[in-house]
Formats: structure tokens, sequence, C-alpha cells
């Protein structure tokens, strides 16, 4: 007697291993590429004043000083709590002994003399414990004015994640003069 087998199908574990077998590294390998670019973000940022916002273009003609008001000093930000304070910054250092926090990208809804409130992104150098550098999207408020220096400057800022966080805190707050 000649005992024939028919071959088998593959099953559906089959299926799924070989699926996972390929589909996992390619996913993988596009996530590892796109790491190389996120790594880059934190290093890029400008950590200085120079790359801050400049100051408006000034009329040719200014109005003599007895013919306008003095204008109310508005605050500004002092980049690790040294030198002078830059109004409307793009970017903020918020973790000032190792530049591994940085508000960048910051778009001002309003900016006055009690407050500011705007959004930007903040990058993380080893978000999450150490893991590679990260941005999270956030809402920043800037408050507490004090002279510093001789100088208007706000001294804290409130940073509130718009999605996921880098410290799974939804809301942070950090000393900036």
């Amino acid at each position: 007697m000649a005992d024939r087998v028919a071959p088998r199908r593959p099953g559906m574990r089959t299926a799924l291993a070989i699926f996972a077998v390929v589909a996992v590294p390619a996913v993988g390998g596009v996530w590892v590429s796109a790491a190389g670019e996120r790594s880059d973000a934190v290093a890029d940022a400008p950590k200085t004043a120079a790359a801050q916002k400049s100051n408006p273009p000034q009329d040719p003609q200014p109005a003599k000083a007895e013919d306008t008001p003095a204008p109310q000093e508005l605050p500004g930000v002092r980049e690790c709590g040294v030198g002078k304070p830059v109004v409307e910054p793009k970017i903020i250092t918020l973790n000032c002994s190792n530049a591994g926090v940085v508000a960048s990208d910051i778009k001002w809804d309003s900016f006055g003399a009690d407050g500011a409130d705007g959004s930007g992104t903040v990058l993380v150098s080893g978000a999450a414990g150490g893991g590679s550098p990260a941005s999270f999207p956030a809402r920043l408020r800037l408050y507490d004015v004090k002279k510093v220096d001789g100088m208007v400057a706000f001294t804290g800022i409130e940073v509130s994640y718009t999605r996921a966080t880098p410290h799974a805190k939804a809301k942070e707050v950090y000393t900036i003069a």
C-alpha cells in the first residue's frame, strides 16, 4: 500500500509568521532611519540670543520725545538668566544646566507687560530616560515679571503639552531668569 501525503497548505500561523518576518524589519527600518532626523533636532536648535527675533526697523524720522508719551517697557526673556532680555523670542532654553530641553519655533499669540501666550515645539535631548531626542508640541505661557539686573524680564514659563509629553506630565513649570 502506498500512502500518499497531500501537500499541506500554509496555515494561518505560518502566514502570520511570514508577514511578521517581512513587515517588522521593514517598518522598523523606516522608524530607525527617521530617528537620525529626530536626533539632530536638539543639536541643530540655536541656543543663543543671536537666533532670537530682531528688533523692528526704526522709523527714519522719529517723533520728538516731548510729543509722544514714554512707552511702557515690555519684559523679555534672558537666555538662561544672562544678557539683555529679548522680546518675543523664537527660542527659549528651559533647562539651562545641560541645554537638554529647549522650546523652539515659538509663535506668540499675545506678548504684553504682564504675560505672554504662544505655541511652539519643545525639543528634549534623551527623552524618556535616556532615549533618543524627541520633540513635543506645546502651549507656552510667560509670567512673573521682575526687574533682574536692572532690566524687566519674565522669570517663569509654563509649558502645557498638547499631545505626547516627555516626562509623563501634561504641564511643566520652569524658572527662566
